[in-house]
């Protein structure tokens, strides 16, 4: 799903930046794309993509762990750990949306 909103976003600015349409067009294209991002159904899909995100990350660090187990090294296991603290501590994550 990132990798085809990455597409999209690319296209979209590939296209603005080749256009000679003139700012008129650009313009145009400018509030087209202020109203997708402010639509609560886009806002709501890319929470819910967000937050499957973070679970799958959760997944995928339990499961290495356990494969790599003592073999982490401390550092990384630390950075890990006050990341996921920070993150639930104060309901945010780095990208500005909750945990909800």
């Amino acid at each position: 799903m990132r990798y085809k909103l990455t597409f999209v976003a690319g296209l979209a600015l590939g296209y603005v930046l080749g256009t000679r349409a003139g700012r008129e067009r650009y313009e145009q294209l400018k509030k087209s794309a202020r109203q997708v991002a402010q639509n609560p159904a886009v806002r709501n899909t890319a929470e819910t993509a967000a937050q499957q995100g973070r679970v799958y990350a959760g997944k995928a660090f339990h499961t290495v762990s356990e494969k790599v187990g003592d073999r982490m090294p401390d550092s990384v296991a630390a950075r890990v750990r006050s990341l996921r603290e920070r993150s639930h501590a104060d309901g945010a994550d780095d990208w500005g949306t909750s945990n909800t």
